[in-house]
């Protein structure tokens, strides 16, 4: 007789607690193979597919699309053969649950686009004589004629007085997810309450002539990635008492030695690459500035390596990737790493690991096109240097004007770091390699 096996969400790293249901890739009653994807959720580092450590048939399906699971609750229950040191789900005690995953999961791809392949289902669709789940499943996962809400979605509903019958469901087959309650919420659609029989109904008040009455907007819940950034930059506004600092500097030299670096065969050199170089060679100057302040603000945490962080333009918005001892890279590796992280990034093929653990941040907002930003620390880092657009403009070179290809640093700081001689001194010293690059020798 088949035994049922529970899979609760296993912990992504990087002390993820909770993920959001994208896409369910399997369906009730489907045969699904050891190490097969079953569900692709939304962290807040990236979307990832997530593999079944159990073979058999799929008994229940828990969160619907758009529902967060928290790492240890269950995500699927599967029917497997009897054997291989398996037990039946109701003889394993509630705290060794998570534990029955025998094997190591697979490591997590980033999602595909779409899938293919027809899937196989027990008996045509028909329920499948199983032991029964822990807990009651999610059912519109299940394929079902009409639309079934799950509790946490009616608690809502009933939490803020929505009716039900009158929200139109999104999810597939017309399922009413919690993103349709908050939007009827925000709408003040709900069933109107019936005035009680005694009360006097008061007659209705015409609107002033030329006054058009408000409409309620619609409210976009944060969530995955927009969550995690909202929560760690308003962290950083509220305990970092940050400072900024700016300079014009003529890049026209370091424009030039681009342009003759990639004259000769090999990868290309970008501009930040040059700028990464330069940073991780000034912060072998500055080490206060590569380092971070303790949990408990009782001391500064001065980092061995620099894990160079840069922001970059992805499918699910702005992300910093971050590379890895960036101080043991040449410029050259330095380019093909950031390449690397930044097609990554662009296309949603990165991996949660490579957007934590930055110690700088080196934020290139020139790309958008203005000159000048005052960006909020990554936290909980203590500087980042900020690049603006590289234009021609009238500077005065040698005694004259002329038109040279000038932009503009900024440098955010921990004011609880260091002061601002440190912190002005940097930005010098990234400036003066800018301007002259031969400078950037004496420290090679």
């Amino acid at each position: 007789m088949p035994v049922v096996r529970e899979f609760t969400l296993p912990d992504l790293g990087e002390g993820l607690t909770e993920a959001e249901v994208v896409r369910w890739l399997v369906e009730v009653g489907e045969v699904i193979a050891v190490d097969q994807p079953v569900v692709e959720v939304e962290t807040a580092k990236a979307v990832v597919e997530v593999p079944c450590p159990y073979g058999g048939v799929v008994t229940a399906l828990f969160g619907a699309v758009g529902e967060e699971v928290a790492v240890g609750a269950p995500l699927v229950t599967v029917a497997v053969s009897p054997g291989e040191g398996a037990r039946p789900l109701a003889a394993v005690p509630a705290g060794e649950r998570a534990a029955e995953v025998e094997r190591p999961l697979v490591g997590y791809g980033v999602a595909e686009p779409s899938r293919s392949g027809r899937r196989r289902r027990v008996g045509g669709g028909a329920a499948v004589a199983v032991a029964p789940a822990p807990s009651a499943p999610v059912a519109p996962v299940a394929p079902v004629a009409p639309a079934v809400i799950s509790p946490l979605v009616r608690r809502l509903a009933r939490e803020q007085g929505v009716d039900l019958a009158v929200v139109t469901g999104s999810g597939p087959d017309g399922l009413i997810m919690r993103a349709d309650v908050e939007r009827a919420v925000a709408a003040k659609v709900s069933a109107p309450v019936a005035a009680p029989v005694a009360a006097p109904v008061a007659a209705p008040m015409a609107a002033p002539v030329g006054v058009v009455p408000a409409e309620a907007g619609q409210v976009v819940p944060l969530r995955g990635l927009r969550k995690a950034v909202a929560e760690k930059l308003g962290r950083s506004h509220r305990e970092i008492p940050a400072a900024t600092c700016w300079v014009d500097v003529d890049a026209t030299e370091l424009m030039s030695l681009r342009r003759q670096l990639n004259a000769t065969p090999g990868p290309k050199v970008s501009v930040l690459a040059l700028l990464a170089r330069i940073c991780t060679v000034g912060l072998e100057r500055f080490p206060e500035l590569n380092s971070s302040v303790t949990e408990d603000g009782s001391g500064i945490l001065r980092h061995s390596a620099v894990h160079l962080g840069f922001a970059a333009q992805g499918e699910r918005g702005l992300v910093v990737p971050v590379v890895r001892d960036a101080q043991r890279l040449t410029t050259e590796q330095l380019g093909v790493e950031l390449g690397r992280l930044t097609e990554a990034a662009r296309t949603g093929a990165i991996a949660p690991a490579e957007l934590t653990g930055g110690t700088f941040t080196l934020n290139n907002y020139g790309v958008f096109g203005v000159d000048g930003s005052t960006p909020i620390l990554n936290h909980p880092e203590a500087a980042m240097l900020g690049v603006g657009r590289i234009v021609a403009k009238p500077w005065v070179h040698q005694g004259e004007l002329a038109v040279r290809e000038v932009t503009q640093l900024s440098f955010t700081f921990d004011h609880r770091v260091c002061d601002g001689g440190t912190a002005g001194g940097f930005l010098r010293f990234v400036a003066d390699c800018v301007e002259q690059p031969g400078v950037l020798l004496r420290q090679l």
